[in-house]
C-alpha cells in the first residue's frame, strides 16, 4: 500500500487503553422510543425484551449502531456526490472525468517544498528514518488532501443548489446511567448538561483534554457542568492509581480541583510520597489529615468503586465521557463536544 494511503486509511482513538480486568457489562439506558419493547424470546412463557437486552448490553449496541450508521450515511453522502457530478458533467456537455479533470483535479493547487517542511516538521516524532526519502510520498499524500478539499468543495456548492431529501435516521442515542454520588463537580451543580469525565491521572490524552474541557465550562456558563471520576489503568500506569487515591484525599478537604489542576500540570508527574506532597502544598490541603485520609482503606475503596462502575460501563480506555448520558470516547476535540451539548440544550430548551 502507498505511503498517501496508508495516512489516508488510519484513524486514531486519542486515549490510553488498556484490556479491561472484569466482564461486567455496560448500565442500562433510557429508551427514547415510545411504546412496548419488542419480545425477542420467551422462556417457559416469559418474554426476553429488546429493553432486558439493552439493559445488558446497551453500550456496546448503541456503538455498533453508530458504527453501522457513518457507514450507510458515507454511502449515501457518496452516492449523492456521485449523481450530482455526473448531473453538472452532463449539464455542461463533458464526460464526468473531463469535468473532475478541469474543475477538481486542475484546480486543487499544488504541493511546494514548504509544505512537505512543514508537514515533516509537525510530524518528525512519528517519522522514522530519513525524512527526505519520503518527500515524494508525503507530496503525494498532501496533493490528495488538496484534491479532496477541493472535491468537497465542489460538491457542497452542487449540494447547495440541488433539492436533496435525506430520509436516513441516526439511531436514538443511548444514555448510560451513571451514578455520580459523591463526585467531584466544576460548574453549576444544576446546569442542564452533565459531562462525566473517567479519567486516569497518568494518562496523557487525559491531561491533552483539559483545556478543552476549561473551554467547555467557559463557553457555557451555567448550562454545563463536569463530573470527575477516577478510572486509574493499572496495566498502563501502574501508580496512577495513588494519585486517584490522593485526589480523593484532596476532595475530602473539600478542594479536589486543585490538585486536580496541580497533577494535570506537572506532565512528569509520579506518585510519590515528595510529588503528593507537592501537590497537596499547591492545593493548601492539611498534611497531616492528608496523610491520615491515605492511609485509611475507605479511600482506596472509595477508588475501587469508580473502577468497578467504569468497567461496567463498558470502558477499557481513558479518557472516557458521558455528556448527559451520551458517549464520547478519548480526546476529542471540542466541536465533538460541542455538537452533542447544542443538541442536549436544544432538547432542554423544547
Amino acid at each position: 500500500m502507498r505511503f498517501s494511503s496508508v495516512l489516508m486509511a488510519v484513524v486514531l482513538v486519542a486515549g490510553c487503553s488498556a484490556t479491561p480486568v472484569s466482564e461486567a457489562q455496560p448500565a442500562a439506558g433510557r429508551d427514547a422510543k415510545a411504546g412496548p419493547s419488542p419480545v425477542l424470546a420467551t422462556v417457559n412463557g416469559t418474554p426476553i425484551t429488546e429493553a432486558d437486552v439493552r439493559s445488558a448490553a446497551g453500550l456496546e449496541i448503541a456503538r455498533l449502531e453508530e458504527q453501522l450508521y457513518e457507514l450507510r450515511k458515507g454511502q449515501v453522502d457518496g452516492l449523492i456526490a456521485k449523481r450530482l457530478l455526473e448531473a453538472e458533467a452532463t449539464r455542461r456537455g463533458v464526460t464526468l472525468e473531463a469535468f473532475e479533470q478541469a474543475e477538481i483535479a486542475g484546480k486543487a493547487g499544488t504541493v511546494n517544498e514548504p509544505e512537505i517542511d512543514g508537514f515533516i516538521e509537525a510530524n518528525r516524532a512519528r517519522i522514522r528514518g530519513d525524512a527526505t526519502q519520503l518527500r515524494p510520498q508525503i507530496r503525494e499524500f498532501l496533493l490528495e488532501q488538496k484534491t479532496d478539499a477541493r472535491r468537497t468543495s465542489v460538491v457542497a456548492g452542487l449540494r447547495a443548489a440541488a433539492t436533496i431529501e435525506m430520509r436516513l435516521e441516526p439511531p436514538v442515542p443511548h444514555r448510560a446511567e451513571v451514578d455520580i454520588t459523591g463526585a467531584p463537580v466544576r460548574g453549576t451543580a444544576t446546569a442542564p448538561v452533565t459531562i462525566i469525565e473517567y479519567s486516569d491521572f497518568h494518562c496523557p490524552f487525559c491531561r491533552r483534554v483539559q483545556p478543552t474541557l476549561n473551554a467547555l465550562l467557559e463557553k457555557y456558563p451555567g448550562q454545563v457542568r463536569l463530573v470527575y471520576k477516577h478510572l486509574p489503568l493499572d496495566g498502563l500506569h501502574p501508580q496512577a492509581r495513588r494519585v486517584s487515591e490522593a485526589a480523593w484525599c484532596a476532595g475530602k478537604q473539600d478542594k479536589f480541583w486543585g490538585f486536580h489542576d496541580a497533577v494535570y500540570a506537572d506532565s512528569g508527574s509520579d506518585a510519590s510520597d515528595a510529588t503528593l506532597a507537592r501537590y497537596a502544598a499547591t492545593a493548601n490541603l492539611d498534611a497531616a489529615a492528608f496523610t491520615a485520609c491515605l492511609a485509611n482503606p475507605e479511600t482506596k475503596a472509595a477508588i475501587q468503586r469508580d473502577v468497578d462502575q467504569g468497567e461496567a460501563l463498558g470502558l477499557n480506555s481513558t479518557p472516557g465521557f458521558f455528556v448527559n448520558g451520551r458517549e464520547v470516547r478519548g480526546a476529542q476535540p471540542i466541536d465533538a463536544f460541542v455538537a452533542i451539548i447544542d443538541e442536549e440544550l436544544r432538547g432542554a430548551r423544547r
